[in-house]
């Protein structure tokens, strides 16, 4: 069904201000009166996509964030990755070592301690229970490691550094 609507043409050129041409100075005075009046409806008919994507990943941050914030589960892994967004920009290669020690999981006495999958959570040093803490920033095998995490990460930083600053380096 053809209406005259569907015959429109619009086309757009630089018009300059304020010099009489009848269509423009129509469209300066409807822009004032909406700009300026309290009684015309505000009416959005189409909303780019892209507006719509950025909302909408906006939103969903928000409520992720939130829900992280919430959440007492992950303890290890928030005290890496405190906020959403910031991890989402990260470009982390997940090799099971560096899983192991965000999450906590995986092969650190500790944890297969709590599963009673092994009987002792000492670490192999004899300096304490291996947990992420101790392989970090006191385990003497990983005394070589730290040394070089130290020498990255005091360029800008002074060690001992808090674990979510070392997943940026």
């Amino acid at each position: 069904m053809d209406t005259e609507q569907d015959e429109w043409k619009f086309e757009f050129s630089w018009v300059k201000a304020h010099t009489g041409q009848r269509g423009n100075e129509l469209a300066n005075r409807l822009a004032k009166e909406a700009s300026s009046s309290k009684d015309i409806e505000e009416c959005y008919n189409r909303i780019p996509r892209s507006t719509v994507r950025s909302e909408l990943k906006e939103q969903c941050l928000k409520q992720w964030q939130n829900e992280w914030e919430m959440t007492t589960k992950g303890v290890t892994t928030k005290s890496f990755f405190h906020n959403i967004e910031d991890r989402l920009q990260l470009r982390i290669n997940p090799t099971p070592n560096f899983t192991a020690i965000v999450t906590g999981h995986g092969n650190i006495k500790t944890y297969l301690h709590k599963f009673k999958i092994i009987e002792n959570p000492k670490c192999p040093c004899n300096k304490g229970d291996q947990t992420v803490d101790h392989i970090i920033y006191s385990c003497k095998l990983q005394e070589q490691e730290r040394d070089r995490l130290k020498a990255a990460i005091t360029k800008s930083e002074q060690w001992p550094v808090s674990k979510n600053k070392l997943v940026l380096k």
